[in-house]
């Protein structure tokens, strides 16, 4: 197995078992992550982001990695997440893809793609089911995202990369 896809696995045992702390270490101080969700988070804004999600991951909280693989030049990943989605106490199954890139033995980009679509259906329900591909709707929940991120982050309690 390649260093890097050890760092891969590293991470999602650590978000599996809820250890922000040991997320973190995985990252690059440097870290740049992307999802729907989350768009462009840099360095400590990417940690407390796994930090706040972690934090509030209630029973039924489940994360599987379906597959990873890496070499010298990136990585790649599929895994499922399984929560209960806490605005609206919604099961959310979400299948995600992930691709990564490396420097100094940690990951430095992270970039995490899924149906918004499927996700806001399950997370939101009637309402995500028909507005889920319209922008309005992703800016709305992208708007809410950072702010709880921001309030997450002035509390100062989460791990740096």
């Amino acid at each position: 197995m390649h260093a890097h896809e050890k760092i891969i696995r590293d991470f999602y045992q650590a978000f599996a078992n809820k250890d922000a702390a040991a997320m973190a270490r995985c990252y690059h101080p440097d870290i740049a992550f992307s999802d729907p969700a989350f768009p462009m988070l840099r360095g400590a804004e990417a940690t407390a982001m796994w930090a706040m999600l972690t934090s509030r991951a209630k029973d039924g909280f489940e994360i599987i990695l379906v597959n990873a693989s890496a070499d010298a030049e990136g990585g790649r990943a599929q895994w499922d997440a399984k929560y209960i989605f806490s605005q609206t106490g919604n099961l959310v199954h979400n299948k995600i893809s992930a691709v990564f890139a490396f420097r100094d033995g940690k990951i430095i980009r992270h970039v995490d793609r899924f149906s918004f679509w499927r996700w806001s259906s399950q997370a939101l329900g009637p309402i995500g089911k028909l507005l889920g591909w319209s922008w309005p709707l992703k800016a709305f929940v992208r708007r809410k995202a950072r702010a709880s991120l921001e309030g997450f982050m002035d509390k100062g309690n989460y791990p740096k990369p």
